[in-house]
C-alpha cells in the first residue's frame, strides 16, 4: 500500500471530525461547570482535612501563574 492510500484515508477522517457534531448534552455541561458544589461536599465528608483548605487557593494561584 502506498502513501497516497493512507493520506486519503487520513484526509477522509480529518474531514470527518472536522464536520462532525454530536448533540450536545446540556446537562452533562451544566454539571461539569457547577462543579463547585462537590468540594463542599468532600469537606464535609473529611471534616478532620477541612482545616487544610486555606492552603488549597494557594496551589490554584500558583498553578495559573506557571
Amino acid at each position: 500500500m502506498g502513501r497516497g492510500r493512507q493520506k486519503a484515508k487520513h484526509t477522509k477522517v480529518a474531514r470527518e471530525l472536522k464536520y462532525f457534531s454530536p448533540d450536545t448534552n446540556l446537562d452533562a455541561l451544566e454539571r461539569e461547570l457547577a462543579g463547585n458544589a462537590r468540594l463542599e461536599e468532600d469537606l464535609e465528608a473529611w471534616p478532620e482535612y477541612a482545616q487544610y483548605d486555606k492552603y488549597g487557593d494557594d496551589d490554584e494561584e500558583k498553578s495559573n501563574i506557571a
